[in-house]
């Protein structure tokens, strides 16, 4: 593979700050809290990414040592709490649910140290990270403004802990946490992609789960929502599982296999609460999809080739099909 280096990386993050401040500013964001909240989620989109370019997280692991998983938890923390004052939106009961969900992680990851990848720890952290972006008090952490990026901030904060936790922490290997192209890459995300559309598409299509309706009047913000889908949605959900949950079982069971198909499955019935409860025919598709993300990272070694069928998918089911 021919993983970005880091100054491709720098150039790409501030693409995507620049145009994330451009947009906000023209929407008509100003001011302290603005700046406040435009610094905290740049620098923490900053390190989500930079740890994605070739060597940058060896090199951090290998200078601090075991350190180095506690220091970027405080830089997110303290970055959590420029946003606070910031925007006036102190208290501190946001406080103390931002230290737990930075500081718990790490301290059950500290306490491992000498296991093995796919101790009970590493598996409780796992679906800790889950659970507070499925389920976490998301508006009341990030009050500013209205909540609305709420979710992306959450997303955000969650990545970088799973990467203090994993790859600072544990150094845990294996996980595909990089940028980059490698030989007939092209062939296995295309695909990847073309094969689960042929078997979703008419499942979905017969349990009336979705229907064929395409939006021909919203694609012009057709490159705008991509970026952002694969971002913010696939992006995350590769590390979570596949870099993290389906190396590890694969590791706890000595199978690839067994791996393989335990996380789609546990991919699948995360999807159980979207929509009207249970809902069963998302578990099935999102079941199947897992498979296909799976096949993907196991056969390129990088969530990224992953995360962008999982983003082809997703967009493709926003613009042209509708959920019944």
């Amino acid at each position: 593979m021919k993983q970005l280096g880091l100054w491709a990386i720098l150039g790409i993050w501030a693409l995507l700050s620049l145009s994330g401040i451009v947009f906000a500013l023209w929407q008509g964001h100003t001011g302290r809290a603005f700046a406040a909240t435009a610094s905290t989620a740049t620098l923490l989109l900053l390190l989500m990414l930079i740890f994605a370019a070739r060597g940058v997280a060896d090199h951090f692991a290998r200078s601090i040592g075991t350190g180095s998983g506690l220091l970027l938890g405080v830089f997110i923390f303290l970055l959590y709490v420029v946003y606070l004052f910031g925007t006036g939106t102190f208290v501190f009961g946001r406080l103390a649910l931002m230290a737990a969900f930075v500081f718990v992680p790490l301290t059950i990851a500290m306490s491992s140290q000498g296991s093995a990848p796919g101790s009970w720890q590493d598996f409780l952290t796992v679906a800790g990270v889950w659970a507070f972006v499925k389920f976490g008090p998301s508006y009341y952490l990030w009050p500013y403004p209205g909540g609305r990026t709420a979710y992306i901030s959450t997303v955000l904060v969650a990545v970088n802990v799973a990467l203090a936790t994993f790859l600072c922490a544990r150094q845990t290997k294996g996980i595909g946490y990089s940028i980059g192209w490698g030989k007939n890459w092209s062939i296995y995300v295309l695909g990847s992609f073309l094969g689960f559309g042929c078997l979703a598409i008419p499942l979905g299509l017969a349990s009336h789960f979705i229907a064929f309706a395409p939006q021909w009047n919203r694609w012009s913000s057709f490159l705008g929502l991509s970026v952002a889908i694969l971002v913010f949605i696939a992006w995350p959900e590769e590390l979570l599982f596949r870099g993290l949950l389906q190396n590890l079982l694969a590791r706890n069971s000595k199978s690839d296999l067994a791996g393989w198909w335990t996380s789609s499955v546990l991919f699948g019935l995360s999807h159980i609460t979207n929509g009207v409860f249970p809902n069963w025919r998302y578990v099935f598709l999102a079941s199947i999809a897992g498979l296909f993300y799976a096949w993907t990272w196991r056969k390129t070694g990088s969530i990224f080739a992953s995360a962008l069928v999982h983003a082809a998918v997703d967009v493709t089911w926003h613009f042209l099909f509708r959920t019944l």
